[in-house]
């Protein structure tokens, strides 16, 4: 297992807010008002289709993949010297939709992760087309996995197999199933000895489903370090790389995991 202890701590911000129905200059210009409350995090976390809302018209609000939103998050992640994630809806080169989360870099890089799981009690499996692979990102030096919504349920796809410091997942998680998003995170971070953030919207979308928020970080008890509630906002919390060495050379619960490969 690597050493974590030369990691810098790592400053995270989660942006819970509401979400303009089928209006990306809208969310855009909420978003961009909010992001100055962020300044001085490493790492701002969206929700997930941040510019739409959870919609299913992907063929007319699907963006190409070098599109508006993704030229916004580079200034945004330029200006304000972090990475910027959360998800949008693209039109990928070989023509296909994705739900897909774009981590912008303030270098001007923009890497993605395509949502595997697609929430069919939508439509969105009919609308969409799954993400092929698992991706990790770094930040310094810290291992950073995302996921999107859905794929909460499904632990296969969520288990760690590369050595993950931090489970990172975008949402819009109704309230509904409030219950569900509150049990599922913590599973998450035990079961992967990780940190785990979550960032999920607020309000009512363009269908009249409702939204509770709840976005929130965990520690690798699965211990709650940052809870948002039902409030509107930017909320920031500090990750202790030293910390989570510590519980893993304690409890190294990953050397008895079983081995598995996914296809």
């Amino acid at each position: 297992m690597r050493d974590l202890s030369a990691l810098p701590n790592l400053n995270i911000a989660l942006v819970q807010t509401t979400l303009a129905w089928h209006d990306r200059q809208a969310n855009l210009e909420h978003f961009e008002q909010l992001l100055e409350q962020a300044r001085g995090a490493d790492l701002i976390i969206l929700p997930e289709m941040f510019t739409t809302g959870f919609s299913m018209e992907s063929e007319t609000l699907a963006e190409a993949e070098n599109g508006p939103t993704s030229k916004w998050l580079r200034t945004q992640a330029a200006q304000l010297d972090a990475v910027i994630t959360g998800s949008v809806i693209v039109q990928a080169a070989d023509g296909s939709h994705r739900n897909r989360l774009l981590w912008a870099r303030p270098d001007g890089e923009v890497w993605h992760y395509d949502k595997r799981h697609l929430f069919r009690m939508a439509g969105e499996h009919n609308h969409y087309t799954p993400g092929e692979r698992q991706v990790q990102f770094e930040l310094k030096g810290w291992r950073v996995r995302p996921l999107i919504c859905y794929d909460l349920r499904f632990p296969v796809w969520s288990r760690d197999a590369q050595d993950t410091d931090l489970l990172l997942y975008t949402a819009n998680w109704p309230g509904a199933r409030r219950q569900h998003w509150n049990r599922l995170l913590p599973a998450r971070a035990i079961e992967n000895l990780c940190y785990v953030a979550a960032v999920n919207r607020i309000g009512t979308d363009g269908k009249g489903f409702a939204y509770t928020g709840d976005s929130q970080v965990l520690d690798f008890q699965g211990e709650t370090l940052l809870s948002a509630g039902e409030a509107d906002g930017v909320f920031q919390v500090v990750l202790n790389a030293a910390d989570l060495q510590a519980y893993r050379t304690r409890f190294p619960a990953n050397l008895d995991a079983d081995t598995f490969e996914l296809t």
